[in-house]
């Protein structure tokens, strides 16, 4: 298979996004339950450390099951974090999701997720035009 370093930090970064998704997902969802504090994932520090650093291989891949196929290269995994907001109250019964800011994030990460999968899609549709051309 043809490999690209943009096309499998872009890979990555999906799965980056898919996980705030359900992460934003499961705090709108317990938006009213008591004691429950809101979760959210970073990488985007990582991420930007990725793309400053060029493929230097300084990231490492994480399989998050053996039954998942080895990578061939670990170098343009994006690691991520779930972080939980301790600090915070925003309801009488010591729950802090904003629903708001919730509902923001959440249309601001389909927004990224969209244009990441277009991004991919188009490498993959142009590997499968050269490909066909080559016949």
């Amino acid at each position: 298979m043809i490999h690209s370093n943009n096309n499998e930090l872009n890979a990555s970064l999906l799965v980056a996004l898919n996980a705030r998704n359900r992460v934003i997902a499961n705090n709108v969802a317990n938006a009213d339950t008591p004691y429950y504090k809101a979760q959210s994932v970073e990488f985007e520090a990582e991420l930007k450390r990725k793309l400053e650093s060029g493929s230097s291989g300084q990231l490492v891949l994480k399989r998050t099951d053996p039954r998942h196929l080895p990578m061939p290269s670990a170098s343009n995994q994006v690691e991520f974090k779930v972080v939980e907001d301790q600090n915070t109250t925003m309801n009488n019964n010591k729950n802090n999701v904003d629903i708001d800011k919730e509902m923001s994030a959440l249309a601001e990460n389909q927004l990224l997720y969209n244009y990441t999968v277009d991004r991919v899609s188009g490498y993959y549709s142009k590997m499968k035009n050269l490909l066909s051309d080559l016949k």
